[in-house]
This record gives C-alpha cells, sequence and structure tokens, in this order.
C-alpha cells in the first residue's frame, strides 16, 4: 500500500480491549507505520510488546474516563504523524457487559469513541480504513448489534 499509493505515514489506531501486541511487535522497525493502542492494562496479553503510544485503562474504565484521554491521544497522534491513512480496529469488546472485557463503556460511548475518531480524520481529510474486532458475548443478536 505505501509504494502503490505513495503513502510515507500511517497510523494503526487499535481500539480493542486487548493490547495490540501482534501489531506492535511486527512492525516494531518500521518508521513510516504508527501504533497507537487503547486497551485494558488487566487483560491478555499480560506481556505486552511495546506499542508506539500505549494507552492502558483499569479495569472498569468509564465513557467518562475514557473518552478524554482517548480524544486527547488520537489528536495528539493526528497532528504529531500526519497520516496518509488511518487504520483503525473498533473493539466493542470494551462494552460494560463483554464478558471478557473487564471495562465499562456504554453503547453510548462506544459510537461517540468511533463518531470522534472519523471526524478528527474526515476533518483532516485522512482516509480511515475501519475494522470491527472483539467482542464476547452468549447472545449473537446482541453482539451483531455492538458491531454496527
Amino acid at each position: 500500500l505505501k509504494e502503490m499509493y505513495g503513502l510515507n505515514k500511517i497510523c494503526i489506531i487499535d481500539a480493542d480491549v486487548h493490547q495490540g501486541d501482534g501489531t506492535a511487535s511486527t512492525l516494531s522497525d518500521e518508521t513510516s507505520i504508527h501504533t497507537t493502542s487503547f486497551h485494558c492494562s488487566e487483560n491478555f496479553p499480560f506481556r505486552k510488546s511495546a506499542s508506539d503510544c500505549d494507552v492502558s485503562f483499569e479495569s472498569g474504565t468509564t465513557d467518562s474516563e475514557f473518552q478524554p484521554v482517548f480524544e486527547s491521544t488520537v489528536l495528539n497522534v493526528l497532528e504529531t504523524e500526519k497520516p496518509n491513512l488511518v487504520f483503525y480496529d473498533a473493539g466493542v469488546d470494551m462494552f460494560e457487559g463483554d464478558v471478557l472485557g473487564k471495562m465499562n463503556l456504554s453503547m453510548a460511548g462506544l459510537m461517540k469513541r468511533d463518531l470522534f475518531l472519523l471526524r478528527a480524520c474526515a476533518e483532516r481529510a485522512v482516509p480511515v480504513a475501519c475494522v470491527i474486532g472483539g467482542g464476547y458475548d452468549k447472545d449473537p443478536l446482541s453482539l451483531a448489534e455492538r458491531h454496527a
């Protein structure tokens, strides 16, 4: 992608409750790709790989605790890195009812998080490739609703 489309800076912003350890370790020597991970400090993996920017939250973190940190970090990354493209992992396992997530974001909080990132990128004319991730629930319809 970098060569094909002339991208000199890509940012990966991972908002899944589990730290983006695979991305971090795979791209640790790649200076043209910046990795940011928002995750629960008390969740798998227990040995974290170093992302370019790691933001850990305690178990039970709520919307009001999460959102200001998310917004300031995203704005800082966009302003500092000036990416040509953002890959965004919109993990729903930060949801308050998630079986494995350990965080307490509401449905409204998840939506606010995602809309903030999309608007911040749109205001800077930075395209976003968004993937859904995470989410653990015995009720597949409830889980699908979170991903919608």
